[in-house]
């Protein structure tokens, strides 16, 4: 079959150039980038105020780029697991998590990571590619609840600061007014701490950012995040103090506990330490096991003694509830584990 450039994953410019390409006049990009974004057409012959004419040409070598979710698994609690067609025949994953008025989706920027933290599934299956922009927005756009959607995350499979041009294409499309038009601040991009992709992303968007932390102590960490070799964890912190995180932008901390490993007080007064001067926020999560990987949730007073000693030294802590662990969606198992073909 004949490749088709998908429309969605493009910004106002490139679809000006499409439309110039296929002889339409230049305000057909926003005509197209309204069906698209607004009007979420699967088909470019729905974009009736196109005419007949120019529909034909521009089907003649583009599609919309939408993808229909290969699979749909529903948890207990209401959390939804999606599979969609990924790269290089490694399926991902997006999971859709309702709470309240909110309703999250965790999107996926790359089939498998490159980062091989120890205590997550995504790291644990090596790199299979990276995701385009038009894959991580068709996750957005072709979830049952799209147009209920109140946040996104990028905290699912894949190091978004390993995909960069994607993902900030991406939250250009969910932000810019003839895109989705979402505010930055329902955006969370979470990284596992690379100083260079965390300037650009800081540089280029206002959306919120996660940080990836799991152990204060650098030798800990490394054992768990090789990550930690290159790109010490408290240089990165360094790196984050010289940002104004106090308004419209939030920084918060991932902490994922592991019962006698990472768990005690002397773990929660270094990482006080470490946040000190910062406007962090933990979310502490407890640890979901995967295959390969021996540790085991510590028990829930355990968390609450960690939570409330962080809290008592000025720095804002909660405990993030487990959401999604029936269908393996929750923190650190999302796998893309089937295979097409």
């Amino acid at each position: 079959m004949e490749y088709m450039t998908p429309l969605i994953g493009m910004n106002l410019a490139e679809l000006e150039s499409v439309a110039a390409g296929c002889g339409m006049p230049r305000y057909a990009a926003r005509q197209m980038a309204d069906w698209l974004y607004q009007k979420r057409v699967a088909k470019i012959d729905d974009m009736t105020n196109l005419s007949k004419r120019a529909r034909a040409t521009l089907a003649e070598a583009y599609c919309t780029g939408r993808e229909e979710p290969l699979k749909r698994v529903s948890s207990t609690d209401g959390t939804v697991k999606y599979l969609f067609r990924g790269a290089s025949d490694r399926d991902v994953e997006a999971v859709m998590i309702p709470d309240r008025d909110r309703c999250t989706l965790c999107v996926s920027s790359q089939a498998g990571c490159r980062m091989n933290c120890a205590f997550c599934m995504t790291g644990r299956q090596g790199f299979h590619g990276n995701l385009s922009a038009a894959q991580i927005i068709n996750q957005i756009l072709s979830v049952e609840e799209s147009e209920s959607l109140t946040n996104v995350v990028f905290m699912g499979m894949g190091e978004p600061t390993d995909n960069l041009d994607a993902v900030v294409r991406a939250i250009e499309i969910l932000t810019a007014t003839w895109g989705l038009a979402w505010s930055p601040k329902r955006i969370t991009v979470s990284t596992v701490g690379r100083p260079d992709g965390i300037r650009r992303l800081l540089d280029m968007t206002k959306v919120h950012l996660a940080l990836s932390v799991h152990s204060p102590f650098g030798s800990e960490r490394a054992d768990m995040m090789p990550v930690e070799r290159a790109y010490p964890v408290a240089e990165v912190i360094e790196l984050l103090r010289g940002h104004d995180f106090a308004h419209q932008r939030r920084l918060s901390v991932e902490y994922t506990m592991m019962k006698g490993k990472n768990d005690d007080i002397r773990h929660a007064d270094a990482l006080a330490r470490l946040l000190r001067g910062t406007d962090a926020r933990v979310n502490l999560i407890r640890f979901h096991p995967v295959p390969g990987y021996d540790e085991k949730a510590p028990e829930a007073n355990v968390m609450t003694a960690f939570r409330d000693r962080l809290n008592s030294l000025g720095i804002t802590a909660t405990i993030r509830a487990s959401r999604g662990e029936d269908i393996d969606a929750a923190c650190g198992m999302l796998a893309g584990k089937e295979k097409r073909g």
